[in-house]
């Protein structure tokens, strides 16, 4: 008996590895192979999420990558996770700097569950549209379109803040060009601006790349990046110092003026 069991064993690692390995290979992806690739992946990169979030945004961030990898697959998911290194990467470029000089992001730069949701709304939304299939397959492109750009969009804005932070020689108010200090709401520089371009661009053309959206459709993202950034920095010197209005930069933009004319919320730690 003891032998029987010894060599039934085995046979059961082996079929429940077979059965693991038939459910990441899911295609399309469902909620239990989105489940079980975005717990190993969490748990296998957990030093690096560590480093960017706090455990209450890691505990957002999975919601996220479940939701992505079931409506986007893979090539979804690693857009998000491409995302998630450039736009910490940039956070942490200066630190010590952006601290003693009060425009640092709260926690080192790492990111709360507001900022994850705020940062993905669009995008979260673009995923449930997909998933249930609004449209049908003449929408399909159009919501892989709108997830990649709302990730461009986001990307771009982070890059160019934080590079803006860092490295700007000269920031001004794009309202009235009037030069101002780092860190200034609605200010920009030249510096910031080239970065958050050059990052919407990688990612468009990793999106690209991957299958998600058509070589064409990359500029739609960029340019679209640019615009809403644009936008943010006019509202934001507009109404930053009016009374009534300073909740703007702080708790809700209308954001992403992308083709698929979503809202985000964003910066709601």
């Amino acid at each position: 008996m003891p032998t029987q069991i010894q060599a039934s064993t085995p046979d059961l690692d082996s079929g429940l590895l077979q059965q693991a390995v038939q459910l990441v290979q899911s295609s399309p992806p469902t909620w239990h192979s989105a489940l079980l690739c975005n717990a190993v992946i969490f748990l296998l990169g957990s030093p690096i999420l560590v480093s960017g979030l706090s455990l209450s945004g890691i505990a957002a961030a999975f919601l996220l990558g479940t939701l992505t990898w079931r409506a986007f697959g893979p090539s979804g998911f690693l857009l998000v996770a491409t995302y998630f290194v450039i736009g910490t990467a940039a956070t942490k470029v200066k630190m010590a700097q952006k601290e003693a000089q009060g425009v640092a992001e709260k926690r080192k730069g790492r990111r709360g569950p507001g900022s994850v949701i705020g940062s993905s709304a669009a995008g979260c939304v673009c995923a449930l549209l997909s998933i249930y299939g609004i449209g049908g397959e003449a929408f399909a492109r159009l919501w892989g379109l709108g997830f990649v750009a709302s990730f461009c969009t986001k990307l771009s804005d982070t890059v160019s803040s934080e590079i803006g932070k860092a490295y700007g020689k000269t920031t001004y108010l794009v309202t009235t060009f009037k030069i101002v200090p780092r860190g200034t709401e609605g200010a920009v520089s030249a510096e910031g601006t080239f970065a958050g371009l050059l990052a919407s661009i990688l990612l468009a053309s990793i999106g690209c790349l991957m299958g998600q959206i058509y070589v064409s459709e990359v500029i739609i993202c960029v340019v679209a990046s640019q615009i809403a950034n644009l936008g943010e920095s006019i509202i934001g010197a507009a109404l930053q110092e009016k009374e009534g209005f300073r909740w703007v930069s702080h708790h809700l933009y209308l954001r992403d003026p992308l083709p698929h004319n979503l809202f985000k919320f964003y910066r709601f730690d």
